[in-house]
């Protein structure tokens, strides 16, 4: 077992296998090797590597998963009830779009979003394009489709980025905000300082760094105190505009956890929001395996409603996920008949369960938020209205 210990309480993890020691080791090594070359890398560059580093990074290796067998369980992963919500409201979206409306999802994690979000839809969209640079996920996402019935599982395709030409549609990104590399950095009486990742007797080490300009004037109007740290994460603009500089009317729906931004920067965040998951457990040290953690830190919502205005894009709503599954109606449909059978009060329980563990403060409910962003759109979700907090953001 080994110790983990960041400034917090110590956690003990179960050890890696033999074949994933050999992968995190090889990842390592490429990292050692380029720090050797090019000094200590700044976070969000190391960040990048340890979740994308072909063949050998946490998504795009072999070893990923999703689910119970992986590393930590999504919204999605939970069973139905969140992608049929979810589809209620996109059903009221495509109504205003065109016939030939499409669903862009990117970072579609096992396929469980599309395989039952897809069949919810009414009427379903001309195409739905998965956004999946790891050729793994994209072979455990066609698995997982298979199933569909084939006039639906014929408008899925995989596309290696945003359409180039124009349409109207859809983009979902359900826990994509999460993995956007982000800078770490740290408040000093002499300023502020960047972590970046150096080498000391062939291990990783922190090494702090002079704050590139960009951070310190991101991070100014904070006033945050000596000795806070946190992320600021500089991929957001282009991140949103990639995925909507073509969509000339439709919307992004943006499910994740995170904070209003007077919350993300809260006195009592002051180390701030970085985790780490392994095995269903979470740690803060994302030094520890490259390549068999999951890396990813919490969204400072109100920053993408910024990097949204800057691409041309209206906010139109900010709600929790509880909020979004119960304008969705969606618990109307957990009623039992009088006298049930056996399978349907399973079914029942376990879908009560699942609503549970979606919608409680304690749970999912409060935790994770729906960011919806849009262009020419009149209107879309007036069912978000009686839940809305966009006067927090």
């Amino acid at each position: 077992m080994s110790p983990v210990n960041s400034g917090r309480p110590t956690l003990t993890l179960p050890p890696p296998s033999e074949a994933e020691q050999a992968v995190s080791q090889a990842l390592q090594q490429r990292l050692i090797s380029a720090i050797d070359r090019d000094g200590p890398m700044p976070f969000d560059v190391y960040m990048a590597r340890v979740l994308y580093e072909p063949d050998l990074g946490y998504y795009s290796g072999p070893r990923v998963q999703f689910g119970a067998a992986g590393d930590f369980v999504t919204s999605p992963e939970q069973g139905a009830l969140f992608a049929k919500a979810l589809a209620v409201h996109l059903n009221i979206l495509s109504s205003q779009l065109s016939e030939d409306w499409m669903v862009l999802e990117p970072g579609a994690g096992s396929g469980a979003l599309a395989a039952e979000l897809l069949p919810a839809l009414d009427p379903p969209p001309a195409r739905y394009l998965i956004l999946e640079p790891s050729p793994h996920l994209r072979a455990a996402q066609q698995q997982r489709l298979q199933d569909l019935e084939p006039s639906l599982r014929e408008r899925v395709e995989w596309v290696t980025h945003p359409p180039s030409q124009s349409w109207q549609g859809v983009v979902v990104a359900n826990e994509v905000l999460d993995a956007l590399p982000v800078k770490r950095f740290v408040v000093r009486e002499a300023g502020v300082a960047e972590l970046a990742v150096a080498v000391q007797e062939d291990r990783l080490v922190w090494q702090h760094l002079d704050a590139a300009i960009e951070l310190v004037e991101a991070i100014r109007p904070l006033a945050l105190p000596v000795g806070y740290c946190s992320e600021w994460c500089p991929a957001l603009p282009d991140w949103i505009d990639q995925l909507s500089n073509t969509l000339t009317k439709g919307a992004l729906l943006m499910v994740d956890y995170g904070y209003p931004r007077a919350e993300f920067y809260h006195p009592d965040r002051r180390q701030g929001t970085l985790v780490c998951h392994y095995r269903h457990r979470a740690h803060f040290d994302p030094l520890l395996w490259p390549g068999l953690n999951d890396v990813s830190a919490f969204v400072d919502f109100t920053a993408v409603a910024e990097a949204a205005h800057a691409a041309g894009l209206q906010v139109l709503e900010f709600t929790t996920q509880a909020g979004m599954l119960l304008a969705s109606g969606i618990h109307e449909r957990l009623q039992l008949d009088d006298e049930p059978d056996n399978a349907a009060l399973r079914q029942h329980l376990t879908q009560v369960a699942e609503f549970k563990r979606l919608m409680l403060p304690g749970e999912m409910g409060e935790k994770f938020k729906l960011l919806v962003l849009g262009r020419g759109l009149n209107n879309p979700l007036p069912a978000l209205a009686d839940w809305s907090q966009h006067h927090r953001l």
